[in-house]
């Protein structure tokens, strides 16, 4: 794609790199026929290709972002599937980034939604805060239908339907602490607890510990680490998420500094995208940007690194049907695809490949409460093409799809890490309590 900007705006470093993704952009429409909103909504300007002219026009032209801009940049999910089919190797994911970091820079929201942008950035990163809001969302619940009525509080809505009917106690695992391997110590790992995934589902990362230990592998907690920045970093406030990186790149290197680091372990592939990306993100700053390019060196999704070790047999009996939804940060954003399907091939599940498995199930961070509409028509697809193959449990590698579809499903939905855990020694989950095997006829006729 041809541009036209000038020697004085490439001066910019942020320019000059999204000059660089604009023109590598060769127009060819790849990109729409994987992008769920053009695929829902059929607009050229909610596609890749067409959100590219609206950005390229804005930053070309030196000018704040208008409301037309805004609502076709807004309605992007960052599901990053257009970087999967792009033949041209466009990194959207940088050019978007900057698109919605000059948003917020230069144009002013209408106060609803800047105040629920504000109530999101200041709770969501923080657990004992997002615990709160929890509470009060349980509270507030019968409100929802009248919220819903009302366009500027749809968000609103969307965010009290969400909120679970139980928080899980505040968990110890999420605590600074070392995790000892038993036996003999073969790897040393960090763990990211998170900020959402720590209050909202625990288990998972007490699964990772238990089966890690078991496997083997030291796993520290880290004092000082939080939440990755994705949540901000995707709503364009760019100083707060680059603290948030700050913050957890020292935490990390302290640890690898004490005693060597093998990998940095994260357990919702949406921060894993964007801590693989900390070097990008810092790059700069003289202070961090080498320190960040280790910590995206060092960073891995929890079953990517698992893929690496070998593995014994497993101990317990897990024969189920288990569809695998894979996150779009896991499998657009990390280029993960196979691991997490080989370990519970591995681990005696039958897995299966869920229909348009590339399409996004609508969370996407905070879009299922900013765009809800949109949100929900994705996630009643999804939901229809996961329970078309028949499964008993459903398994995915990241906390806002396992709440996504978890709305509006009453099949199982596990972390990958949760069942793994069972398969080699850890306990049964308690949501597969009443999930016998299931005894296909044929089985059933020989008997």
């Amino acid at each position: 794609m041809q541009t036209t900007f000038t020697p004085a705006q490439l001066e910019n470093p942020h320019t000059a790199h999204s000059e660089q993704i604009i023109r590598k952009c060769v127009h060819c429409g790849f990109c729409t026929a994987t992008c769920p909103t053009y695929v829902t909504l059929g607009n050229e300007l909610d596609s890749p290709r067409g959100r590219i002219y609206l950005i390229k026009e804005m930053l070309e032209n030196d000018r704040p972002a208008d409301a037309k801009t805004v609502t076709h940049i807004d309605r992007c999910l960052s599901c990053l599937a257009c970087m999967t089919t792009c033949p041209s190797g466009v990194n959207y994911m940088h050019l978007v980034d900057h698109a919605r970091a000059h948003i917020a820079r230069t144009y002013r929201r209408p106060f609803m939604d800047r105040m629920i942008r504000q109530v999101l950035a200041m709770t969501l990163p923080y657990p004992a805060r997002f615990r709160a809001s929890l509470t009060m969302a349980r509270l507030g619940r019968p409100l929802a239908p009248l919220f819903a009525a009302i366009k500027p509080l749809k968000p609103f809505a969307a965010m009290l339907r969400l909120a679970p009917s139980h928080v899980p106690a505040k968990a110890a695992i999420n605590d600074p602490a070392v995790h000892a391997a038993e036996g003999p110590r073969q790897k040393r790992v960090a763990l990211l607890t998170g900020c959402a995934q720590s209050v909202l589902d625990p288990k998972i990362n007490e699964a990772t510990v238990r089966l890690l230990n078991r496997l083997g592998v030291e796993v520290v907690v880290p004092k000082g680490e939080g939440c990755c920045g994705a949540l901000v970093h995707h709503m364009g406030q760019e100083d707060e998420a680059l603290g948030f990186a700050r913050r957890n790149v020292d935490a990390w290197m302290r640890v690898a500094d004490e005693d060597g680091l093998d990998a940095i372990l994260i357990t919702a592939s949406g921060c894993g995208t964007t801590i693989k990306d900390y070097g990008h993100m810092l790059r700069l700053d003289p202070a961090y940007a080498e320190k960040a390019a280790k910590v995206s060196a060092l960073a891995r999704d929890v079953t990517e690194f698992l893929a690496e070790l070998e593995l014994p047999l497993p101990v317990n009996k897990t024969d189920l049907l288990v569809a695998y939804h894979s996150a779009c940060s896991m499998q657009h954003g990390q280029k993960i695809t196979r691991a997490p399907k080989v370990l519970l091939a591995q681990a005696g599940f039958t897995v299966r490949d869920v229909p348009e498995g590339h399409l996004c199930c609508g969370s996407a961070g905070t879009y299922n409460i900013l765009q809800p509409e949109i949100a929900a028509t994705l996630r009643d697809r999804k939901v229809r093409n996961i329970e078309s193959t028949a499964p008993q449990a459903i398994a995915t590698g990241n906390i806002g799809c396992m709440t996504q579809i978890g709305s509006a499903t009453q099949i199982p939905i596990l972390h990958t890490v949760e069942l793994l855990d069972w398969a080699f020694g850890g306990e049964k989950p308690a949501s597969l309590a009443g999930v016998e095997p299931r005894v296909e006829p044929a089985l059933a006729a020989a008997e």
